[in-house]
C-alpha cells in the first residue's frame, strides 16, 4: 500500500456552503453516530464560520450545540475542527483582543480540537494572535492561505506566506480553495514549497467545486504531499460545495494511496439523515442553483460559499431594477443577464479595489459594491455611488493590508468625503470589551455561564445574542418557515387543474409600444388577495411619481433594496418631520448583502413626511421620506 492519507468531513461548510442555515443540535447528535461509525474520517468539522450566529438565530444556545455535537467525535478520538476569520472571529468585523482570546480557550474546553484560522485579506499580522492563543488554550494551530487566482497571487506568494505562519508557530497549513479556483497543478506545487520550508508540518487542502477544478485539485494536493483532504458527501458534495467522498476516495486510491474503507451502511444512514434535515425545513433555505457546478465562476472568482445568497440577492434585486424599468419604460432584465452583468463587474472593480481575496467577508464587499454599481449604471448613475462603510473600512486598511494599491479614482473619491488611510495594526483599533459586557450581563441578570461561555456569545455577537435571549429570535424564525412552507403550498396549487391551468398559462410575452419593443414577464394571481402563484407577499408599498406635479414636494428614492433602519448607533437622532435636510446628509440606512449603507439625500428641503419606519423592507425606487 502507499502512503496513509487522512480525509475531513466538513459537515458544517458542506451546509452553509448549499444554504443558509445548519441542522439543529438534536439533528446534529443524531447523525454524529453514523458519521463515527463510517469509519474513514480523520477529522471532521463542527463548528466556527456562521455555526454560533445560526443557533442564535434559531434561537437556541450555541454553546449546548457546540458541546452536543462534539462530543460523540471528541469521544471515537476524532480530531474536531472549527472555522475562525483571524481578526474577525466569527462574525464579518473586527474582535477586541480579548475576546478573541477566550473563544479560543472556551472552544477547546468545549471539544474542538483545531482552530482553522484564516484573514480575508492574506494578511499575516492578523493571524498572529490567532496562532498564539489556540495554542495558549491548548488547541492545534492551523492557519490558512486564502486561494485565490490573479497576476498577484502566485505561487510564490503562497509560499512565501505560509513560511511566515510556521514562523509564527503555526502548527498546520491549510490550503483554503473556497472559491475553487486554484488550479491544480499550482495547487500541488503550493504544497510542495510548503513541504520544503518544513517537511513534517500537516498540510490540509480544502476545495470548493464550484468551478470545477476540485476532484483534480484534490489529488494534485495529495500527490505533492498534502495529508488531509477535506471532502463533503451526497446529497450536498459538488455543486457548490466540495468533493465528494466517495468520489475522492476512490481517486486517491487509484492513485496508490493508502485509505480506511468507507462503512457504506452507515454512510447510507448518514445520507438519508442529511436528506431528511433538507426535507423538514433547511431545504426551505437552499437555492437549487447551488446545487450545479458553474464554471462561469472561473473569472470572478467568487467562492461557493456565497452563492446563495448571491442568487437570492440577484434575485431580490432583479425585481427592484424591473419595477424602475417599467416605470422609466425600459426593457426589462434577465437574472441571466442580471448575473453576467455582475461576473464582468467584478473582474472591473477588483484589482480596483486591491485585489482582496474573495472570502468572507470580503468576498461580499466586492460582490456587493459590484451589483451596486452594476444596478447603478443601469440606471445611468455612476460606478461607486454607493459604498457601504464595511467596505470603506476594507479599502482603507482598517481590516488589514491589502494585496495591491486602491485605484486613484477610489483614493480621490475617499479625500472627497473626508475619509483617510489607515497604516496602523487592525487590531489596535478595537479596545478590549469583556468587561463591558459582563458588567452589561450583571446589569440584565444573565449569567456569564459556565467557563464564560455566555459572556463570551454576547461580546462575539451582541445583537444576535440579546434576540435569542428575548425571544425574538425564535419568534421570527419560525415566522419565517411558516411564511415558506406556505409559500410553497401555494405554489404547487391546491387544484390539480388550475395547476394545470397556469402551467399552460405564458409566463412572458413580446410586446410593442410607440415603436420600441420588449420582453415582459407576466405572473398569475392564485387566491383572492392577488398574491402570486410563487407565494410572495404584495410589496406594501406603492408606486409614486418622483416629484409632485406641482414641484412642491420631492421625494428621496431607496437607491438598493433591503432592510430600512433609521438610525445605526444608539447615539444618533432619527429624522424626525420638520427637520431640515441638506444634499448628501444622511435620512436612513438600509441593511442590505449582509452589510449597512448609510442612504444619503440626492435633494434639499424640509422633511414633510417619513415614509417607511425601522424594520421595514423596501425595493429600489421606493420613496424613502417627502421632502418641501
Amino acid at each position: 500500500m502507499g502512503r496513509e492519507i487522512g480525509l475531513s468531513l466538513v459537515y458544517r461548510d458542506m451546509w452553509q456552503s448549499s444554504g443558509k442555515y445548519m441542522p439543529r443540535v438534536d439533528q446534529l447528535v443524531k447523525v454524529a453516530e453514523p458519521i463515527v461509525n463510517m469509519g474513514c474520517f480523520r477529522r471532521v468539522e463542527t463548528n466556527g464560520g456562521g455555526f454560533e450566529q445560526i443557533n442564535l438565530l434559531y434561537g437556541e444556545n450555541p454553546n449546548k450545540s457546540v458541546r452536543e455535537w462534539t462530543q460523540p467525535f471528541n469521544d471515537a478520538g476524532i480530531q474536531t475542527h472549527m472555522l475562525e476569520r483571524g481578526l474577525n472571529g466569527l462574525r464579518m468585523f473586527p474582535v477586541p483582543r480579548d475576546v478573541r482570546r477566550l473563544m479560543f480557550a472556551l472552544k477547546k474546553k468545549q471539544g474542538t480540537d483545531i482552530a482553522r484560522s484564516f484573514d480575508g485579506l492574506n494578511d499575516t499580522r492578523n493571524l498572529k494572535l490567532s496562532i498564539d492563543y489556540a495554542k495558549e488554550g491548548g488547541m492545534i494551530s492551523q492557519t490558512a492561505l486564502c486561494i485565490t487566482y490573479s497576476s498577484l497571487h502566485t505561487v510564490d506568494y503562497y509560499v512565501h506566506m505560509a513560511g511566515e505562519l510556521i514562523d509564527m508557530g503555526a502548527d498546520e497549513i491549510c490550503i483554503k480553495d473556497m472559491a475553487g479556483v486554484g488550479r491544480p497543478v499550482s495547487i500541488g506545487k503550493i504544497v510542495q514549497g510548503i513541504k520544503s520550508i518544513k517537511k513534517d508540518i500537516l498540510v490540509q487542502y480544502h476545495g470548493h467545486s464550484g468551478p470545477g477544478f476540485s476532484i483534480a485539485s484534490s489529488l494534485e494536493a495529495a500527490r505533492a504531499g498534502a495529508d488531509i483532504i477535506d471532502v463533503a458527501m451526497e446529497p450536498l458534495s459538488f455543486g457548490m460545495m466540495h468533493g465528494d467522498l466517495l468520489t475522492v476516495h476512490e481517486v486517491l486510491r487509484d492513485a496508490g494511496f493508502s485509505l480506511p474503507d468507507v462503512n457504506m451502511k452507515a454512510y447510507m444512514q448518514a445520507r438519508a439523515l442529511t436528506q431528511e434535515f433538507i426535507d423538514e425545513f433547511l431545504g426551505y433555505y437552499i437555492n437549487p442553483r447551488n446545487r450545479m457546478m458553474n464554471a462561469l465562476l472561473i473569472g470572478p472568482g467568487l467562492p461557493g460559499g456565497m452563492m446563495g445568497s448571491l442568487m437570492s440577492d440577484l434575485e431580490n434585486n432583479l425585481k427592484s431594477l424591473n419595477k424602475w424599468m417599467e416605470k422609466n419604460n425600459k426593457p426589462f432584465v434577465s437574472q441571466d443577464d442580471l448575473l453576467v452583468a455582475l461576473f464582468d463587474e467584478v473582474k472591473t472593480i477588483w484589482p480596483m479595489m486591491g485585489f482582496p481575496p474573495l472570502v468572507t467577508p470580503f468576498s461580499q464587499y466586492v460582490k456587493n459594491a459590484a451589483l451596486v454599481n452594476v444596478m447603478q449604471m443601469m440606471k445611468g448613475k455612476e460606478r461607486w455611488s454607493l459604498l457601504d462603510d464595511n467596505t470603506w473600512d476594507m479599502l482603507l486598511g482598517k481590516s488589514g493590508r491589502l494585496p495591491g494599491p486602491v485605484a486613484a479614482e477610489l483614493k480621490k473619491l475617499a479625500e472627497s468625503q473626508g475619509r483617510e488611510f489607515f497604516a496602523g495594526d487592525p487590531q489596535d483599533l478595537q479596545p478590549d470589551a469583556l468587561d463591558e459586557y459582563r458588567q452589561k450581563m450583571k446589569d440584565k441578570g444573565w449569567d456569564t455561564g459556565k467557563d464564560d461561555e455566555e459572556l463570551f456569545e454576547y461580546a462575539m455577537h451582541p445583537g444576535q445574542y440579546e434576540d435569542y435571549k428575548s425571544g425574538k429570535a425564535k419568534e421570527a424564525f419560525e415566522k419565517d418557515l411558516l411564511e415558506k412552507k406556505q409559500a410553497k403550498s401555494v405554489s404547487q396549487a391546491s387544484e390539480p387543474g388550475q395547476a394545470q391551468a397556469a402551467w399552460n398559462q405564458p409566463k412572458v410575452m413580446h410586446v410593442e409600444v410607440n415603436g420600441s419593443k420588449y420582453k415582459v414577464s407576466i405572473s398569475y394571481d392564485s387566491q383572492a388577495g392577488g398574491q402570486e402563484a410563487t407565494g410572495t407577499a404584495p410589496s406594501s408599498h406603492t408606486d409614486v411619481l418622483p416629484v409632485a406635479v406641482n414641484g412642491v414636494v420631492s421625494e428621496v428614492t431607496a437607491p438598493l433594496e433591503g432592510k430600512v433602519f433609521m438610525t445605526k448607533e444608539a447615539s444618533e437622532k432619527p429624522l424626525r418631520v420638520g427637520d431640515k435636510v441638506a444634499k448628501g446628509d444622511t435620512i436612513c440606512y438600509i441593511e442590505a448583502m449582509k452589510v449597512s449603507n448609510a442612504i444619503k439625500s440626492d435633494k434639499e428641503g424640509t422633511v414633510v413626511e417619513i415614509v417607511v419606519k425601522d424594520g421595514d423592507d423596501v425595493l429600489d425606487d421606493d420613496v424613502l421620506i417627502k421632502l418641501s
